[in-house]
């Protein structure tokens, strides 16, 4: 049987940083990383917006504000030392009605509490900056920006692989067992044994703890989130990213335009409940786990709390109209006609038993193994600071 130090479960950005934070504080350790799939990024790394964010969403003094402030500029010198490209183009966050002119102050203070730099600008110069936009006040953060997270995982695999780190692929943890003084693997490729572990299986984090015998608190609950891509002509009115002002109600951020790193623009995404933890599409139907989410307590209490924004949600989802007329509140001249479909994504988000969405990073312990039960936005921001918090609290266990 194939012994290593580590283990790490999950070959997503969290997971592959975790790996290499370990080694930075154990250079030479025999590390393994375990992914059920053919590459590294499959899922939520490199199914997301690809957005560097700043971190003035976040709560003062939680450890998203914290890490995603710090993992913003390692990854952005990640980036420039691997030359992956990395571009700074900013972003309005809009108020565009009265009524959210309030809630765009709040963030105005948090972003200045957590140490970002972002300003009030009026319609005028909101037109300088996006001429498309309408908004009655808006707030402009020049420090956000726009990357590839898959290339990143790419990137990352290579240099692991080059300092020794095995990632094997196609490798789907089916058991894991706790000894006196290791954890062994049981995978379809076969098994291994190692002093500790990292659970990063991401949509899958909650069932790799109940393996470990731990009764997590939370239970993943997978929300779809679908995008569009707009056509060459449509992208050209927009330069940044424009954000519409997020209910502090709801943990999602609502529909808001992207520029990517390739030059294009996309769209989304909206927020709906996945019937499957893989489920891209309303044809992908997994019902065993569509059973495990409605037996949740958690899932009914959310469902009676935001049943109305689940309901426009949808609506968006199944109706091409309801999703550009979402948009137009942000850049009016946007049209049906310019949409076009693109890949979506799925986000693992974590439900407490009374129906409370877990808003920051969420881990727990179980013996020999740590769990990230919960990683959501700005987890892919955040994830090379993310890594070395979980090395150094798996260092010192």
């Amino acid at each position: 049987m194939e012994t290593a130090d580590l283990v790490v479960v999950g070959g997503g950005i969290v997971g592959l940083a975790c790996a290499r934070a370990f080694l930075e504080h154990r250079p030479g350790a025999a590390v393994v990383v375990l992914e059920k799939e053919s590459e590294v990024g499959r899922h939520q790394s490199g199914r997301n917006s690809n957005v560097v964010h700043s971190g003035l969403y976040y709560k003062p003094g939680s450890l998203k504000a914290k890490l995603c402030r710090e993992g913003a500029i390692e990854m952005k010198s990640f980036c420039r030392n691997a030359q992956l490209p990395y571009r700074e183009c900013g972003k309005v966050i809009l108020a565009t009605h009265v009524k959210e002119v309030d809630r765009l102050n709040l963030l105005h203070e948090r972003a200045q509490t957590n140490g970002v730099e972002c300003r009030f600008v009026g319609k005028s110069e909101l037109r300088s900056i996006e001429p498309h936009a309408v908004a009655e006040m808006a707030l402009h953060v020049p420090e956000a920006a726009v990357l590839d997270y898959k290339e990143v995982c790419k990137e990352l695999a290579e240099q692991l692989s080059r300092k020794g780190v095995q990632l094997l692929y196609k490798s789907k943890v089916f058991n894991i067992r706790t000894g006196p003084n290791s954890l062994f693997f049981e995978t379809n490729t076969g098994s291994l044994q190692a002093k500790q572990g990292i659970n990063c299986a991401g949509l899958y984090s909650d069932k790799i703890a109940l393996m470990c015998g731990l009764k997590p608190i939370a239970r993943v609950i997978p929300f779809r989130g679908e995008y569009y891509s707009l056509t060459t002509e449509a992208s050209r009115m927009i330069r940044g990213l424009i954000y519409q002002t997020p209910n502090p109600r709801f943990p999602f951020l609502g529909v808001h335009f992207t520029s990517t790193i390739s030059g294009g623009v996309e769209c989304g995404p909206n927020a709906v409940p996945a019937l499957a933890r893989e489920g891209y599409t309303w044809r992908n139907v997994n019902f065993k786990e569509c059973a495990e989410s409605i037996v949740w307590p958690g899932t009914w209490a959310l469902l009676a709390r935001f049943g109305p924004t689940a309901a426009a949600e949808i609506m968006r989802s199944v109706s091409k109209s309801c999703f550009t007329k979402a948009l137009q509140k942000l850049v009016p001249a946007i049209q049906l006609g310019d949409l076009l479909p693109r890949p979506s994504g799925v986000r693992a988000q974590a439900v407490l038993r009374n129906g409370t969405l877990v808003d920051d990073f969420l881990w727990q312990r179980s013996e020999r193994m740590f769990h990230v039960l919960n990683a959501p936005s700005p987890a892919a921001t955040a994830s090379l600071a993310i890594g070395r918090l979980i090395a150094k609290e798996a260092c010192s266990a």
